[in-house]
């Protein structure tokens, strides 16, 4: 396929974006501001886009933002995804603030909230808070011990993992609903297994697993210890001098990660324990849309707005170029409807090498998420997905089980009957 496919809209866009309007937006109302300095964070340096400071959202914005965000949505029932950095660091008063001015723009629409914390923050008021207003709340934690400790620490270069269990118990004994987002990096290979059935023991039956593939650049003119002692930029993978970072993990290391955890839940925990790849992959494998975006056709659907109201396609490309504007100057419908969010939305699809297009898992991968697109095919095309062999390593792995998974769907019944299949296979 040449050029003109890059400005293809299909049918299923046309349909997409004529009918009513329905997206997520992650808000970061603290911006990248945290009490944590993990290795591997893409979002701790986007302060430098607002000149080294962390201001924080102010009451204003907020509300201009809920009332905003809930009329943008053509749809009964709106989700609130509170990130970071660290939103916790706000305090509650802000959080109260925000629920009450969802009720106040509400105009009849159900509203929902999730939010994103490294848990270290959490006391008995913040967990009872979440219970009271029925908060889904996301506890970031790697794995046991040693594999969260490894690039998880605060600002002193202090261990995160006791800080985050007890959060994480408050959380338990107040009755709050969590689900848990691990980070697989170059600590997490050949133990997937191990972090699965650790993050089972603490309660969690959502798993997410977010593999870490960063480019990082230290700060120029540093040498000897200070260059020792500094933290590397994560940067853009097409900027000049940018090199895959220490921490990133493998693409097979990524694969077979998966693979070992799928092996056990397949044979053990389907319907009981959930991990959003698995998931994802089954909805694909029946023709249906996946429940996360890295597996979807095209990307758009969940946008970043900053503290000060810039408005982003997505948390993984918050860098100049791609500011679709601020809310100050334009509507968030405005924004979501424009021409450069549509085109960064269908530009994942439509800029995939022909690699990608002739492989036999591009139902299920749809070249996963555009931040990790940046090697290059055997006859020099850009844009191969830099976990490529893992995910075609994974695919082919589960094919069968999920073949006899969606037979057991298309029959009514529940994708629990492949247990005592996989067993005897």
């Amino acid at each position: 396929m040449g050029p003109a496919f890059d400005k293809t809209i299909t049918l299923q866009d046309a349909v997409r974006l004529s009918g009513p309007m329905a997206f997520n937006i992650m808000l970061k109302p603290a911006g990248s501001l945290c009490n944590l300095d993990c290795n591997y964070c893409y979002y701790l340096d986007k302060a430098g886009i607002y000149g080294g400071k962390e201001p924080i959202m102010s009451e204003e914005m907020l509300e201009t933002v809920v009332r905003e965000y809930i009329a943008a949505n053509d749809v009964p029932e709106v989700m609130f995804n509170w990130h970071g950095g660290e939103p916790l660091i706000l305090g509650l008063d802000f959080y109260r603030k925000a629920i009450e001015l969802e009720h106040k723009y509400a105009d009849g629409k159900i509203i929902h909230n999730t939010i994103q914390t490294n848990g270290t923050r959490i006391t008995r008021e913040w967990a009872e808070f979440f219970r009271k207003n029925d908060f889904l709340v996301g506890i970031s934690i790697d794995g046991p011990r040693d594999i969260h400790d490894k690039y998880r620490k605060d600002k002193g270069g202090r261990p995160t993992f006791d800080s985050v269990l007890r959060g994480l118990d408050l959380l338990k004994t107040s009755g709050v609903e969590f689900n848990t987002m691990s980070t697989v990096n170059r600590a997490s290979e050949g133990r997937g297994l191990e972090v699965y059935q650790f993050l089972k023991s603490l309660g969690s039956r959502f798993m997410q697993f977010m593999p870490v593939v960063e480019h990082v650049k230290f700060p120029e003119g540093l040498s000897g210890k200070a260059l020792r002692n500094a933290r590397p930029h994560i940067v853009d993978p097409a900027e000049e001098g940018a090199a895959l970072a220490f921490w990133s993990v493998s693409d097979m290391g990524f694969g077979r990660f998966l693979c070992d955890i799928f092996d056990y839940w397949v044979r053990n925990d389907v319907s009981r324990f959930f991990v959003g790849q698995f998931d994802a992959t089954l909805a694909l494998w029946c023709g249906a849309r996946p429940g996360i975006c890295v597996f979807a056709e095209t990307c758009g659907g969940n946008s970043v707005i900053e503290h000060n109201g810039d408005l982003y396609p997505c948390d993984h490309f918050v860098y100049p170029k791609y500011r679709l504007g601020n809310i100050a100057e334009n509507s968030i419908k405005e924004m979501m409807d424009s021409q450069a969010q549509v085109r960064f939305g269908i530009d994942k699809r439509n800029t995939l090498p022909s690699k990608c297009r002739r492989c036999k898992w591009l139902f299920a991968c749809n070249g996963e998420c555009p931040k990790h697109r940046f090697n290059r095919t055997e006859k020099g095309e850009t844009g191969l997905n830099a976990l490529c062999e893992g995910y075609r390593m994974f695919f082919s792995h589960v094919a069968p089980y999920m073949d006899y998974m969606k037979e057991l769907l298309l029959n009514k019944t529940s994708p629990a009957g492949v247990m005592p299949w996989a067993r005897n296979r």
